[in-house]
């Protein structure tokens, strides 16, 4: 009676251990804490990283960008790609329905695309990812056609983004103007509540039954709701974290972040984001930076090393040219360039003509001092960058001068050219975004803010986002690349590196390839 009892008390503690760690559907909470409150969140219409952090959960994309690297079927279940490289056809999943009960057709795929470049989107990003985009047409009930003006390398890139979600056309219909209070997707969860500066609310998506093969499983996600919050304070995040407020925090400050990594209640996911780094762009037509000996010479002072080492403690890797190491298509040869190296520097400035001739520790020319604007935000520890970068330069006789600017007001100065130099990042998984910041297209009033017109450099851009030859490109984005820091267009800093604080009960979190954005699906709490 005794063993009978025994076991039977043995078999119930083995019981309840295994449906603790079981994943457990239905009631589980996860509190995301996000950096900002962006101004759109609306993926059609915003470009900023915080909203995709939420929104990614929100919709599926027509195709996804794999863990490694290869895109396979999304809503899309699969495409076909013209021999001009001009059409896209994708044949749509029979089996998805909009979270409002909408079915997923090939009207809804065209309605979403023209809506991001219609003018009455004021689109920010998901207009520029679109490229050469000229339509898209109905072959039939599930088949959508993408019609390009020309070849597009880029464009399954662009489509398996969050910006250019495929929202439910009911939805937009009805709400028009107010839609990003109201967004509805097909994804594992479901839009609840947007309050901005507050809050943004999911629930599970009880009838998803579409995740790609490369999750961990199917059927709905784990978690029951996910709540995101905004700790803008960089000060305020790891707190928020160690005291239980959220399970999740982006952008920990490295400093947060070392002392993390030494409690085991806590893990320091860091991830890589691919694009373009935290840079300093150089105003080739503003004097002195004309003269690309000036230029040269201000990159050989930058102690990239001290600034990693100083300022984000080890946690980034330093920069060598326009595009992080992650990013598919990086050309390591950039990184024997221009190694730190102050008697270089020093030359270079002496050859261009700028000597201290009053012994007050700044160089002068032509009774001018070399003087230099620098326009900085307040994101990404880009005042302390600003603040060494001042201290570096004045080793060589270079005064740098800086202004704290709002994001809009940093925008406009660097438009109409007033700065010397302006900082700034891209993200994003195919060197394509190259163009944005370096093609004449973009000088007047677009991303090029070194201001730079280069006709070959325009001719490989072009080139280099309309080939669909693998080997091509590779090549092509490596004498961009080159080409971009022999003429010293900017100053590399750091490789953006995404630290995300995770208390331990979180399980199975993962990041796409963009670098910021979770997966949340497979996530549990244990």
């Amino acid at each position: 009676m005794k063993w009978t009892r025994l076991l039977a008390v043995t078999a119930l503690i083995t019981a309840i251990v295994l449906a603790a760690c079981r994943p457990v559907s239905g009631r589980d909470k996860l509190i995301y804490g996000l950096t900002l409150s962006p101004s759109s969140i609306d993926p059609h219409a915003g470009a900023s990283s915080e909203l995709g952090i939420p929104l990614t959960s929100v919709y599926d994309p027509l195709v996804w960008l794999a863990p490694d690297g290869q895109f396979v079927p999304g809503l899309a279940q699969r495409w076909e790609v013209s021999a001009d490289g001009k059409t896209y056809t994708f044949h749509l999943r029979k089996d998805v329905r909009f979270h409002d009960d909408t079915p997923l057709n090939a009207d809804a795929v065209c309605f979403n695309l023209q809506r991001i470049v219609n003018p009455a989107t004021k689109s920010a990003k998901a207009i520029g990812l679109l490229g050469p985009f000229e339509g898209c047409q109905t072959v039939d009930e599930y088949t959508a056609q993408v019609l390009l003006k020309t070849p597009y390398a880029p464009f399954l890139s662009a489509v398996s983004q969050v910006y250019v979600a495929i929202a439910s056309p009911t939805a937009v219909k009805r709400w028009g103007d107010e839609y990003q209070f109201h967004q509805v997707g097909t994804g594992p969860f479901m839009f609840q509540e947007y309050v901005p500066n507050d809050h943004l609310s999911l629930k599970r998506n009880a009838n998803y039954r579409w995740a790609p093969a490369f999750f961990a499983h199917q059927g709905p996600a784990y978690l029951e709701q996910v709540e995101f919050r905004f700790f803008v304070d960089p000060a305020t995040r790891a707190p928020a974290l160690e005291s239980g407020a959220v399970q999740v925090m982006g952008e920990i400050p490295p400093v947060d972040a070392a002392r993390l990594e030494q409690d085991l209640k806590f893990a320091v996911l860091k991830v890589p984001v691919p694009g373009q780094p935290l840079q300093m762009y150089l105003n080739v037509v503003k004097p002195p930076l004309d003269d690309v000996r000036v230029r040269q010479a201000l990159i050989y002072a930058t102690d990239r090393q001290a600034i990693v080492d100083t300022v984000f403690m080890g946690y980034s890797p330093i920069a060598y040219g326009p595009l992080c190491r992650s990013t598919w298509g990086y050309d390591s040869s950039v990184e024997r360039l221009y190694p730190f190296d102050l008697d270089k520097a020093q030359g270079l400035l002496e050859q261009a003509g700028w000597r201290d001739t009053d012994g007050n520790g700044v160089r002068d020319k032509d009774g001018q001092p070399l003087a230099l604007e620098t326009v900085l935000m307040s994101w990404g520890f880009v005042p302390e960058v600003g603040q060494m970068l001042q201290q570096q330069y004045l080793r060589v006789g270079v005064q740098l001068k800086t202004q704290l600017l709002a994001y809009p007001a940093a925008l406009q100065v660097a438009s109409e050219g007033k700065h010397h130099l302006i900082p700034f990042t891209f993200s994003g998984s195919d060197p394509g975004i190259l163009r944005s910041a370096f093609h004449s297209a973009n000088a007047d009033g677009g991303f090029n803010w070194s201001k730079i017109r280069d006709p070959q450099l325009d001719a490989w851009l072009d080139q280099g986002r309309q080939s669909l030859d693998t080997e091509e490109r590779t090549t092509i984005y490596g004498q961009i690349q080159r080409s971009i820091m022999e003429q010293a267009l900017i100053i590399p800093i750091r490789d953006y590196v995404n630290l995300n604080g995770v208390s331990a009960r979180v399980q199975g979190l993962r990041f796409d390839a963009q670098g910021w954005f979770p997966w949340l699906y497979d996530v549990r709490l244990d």
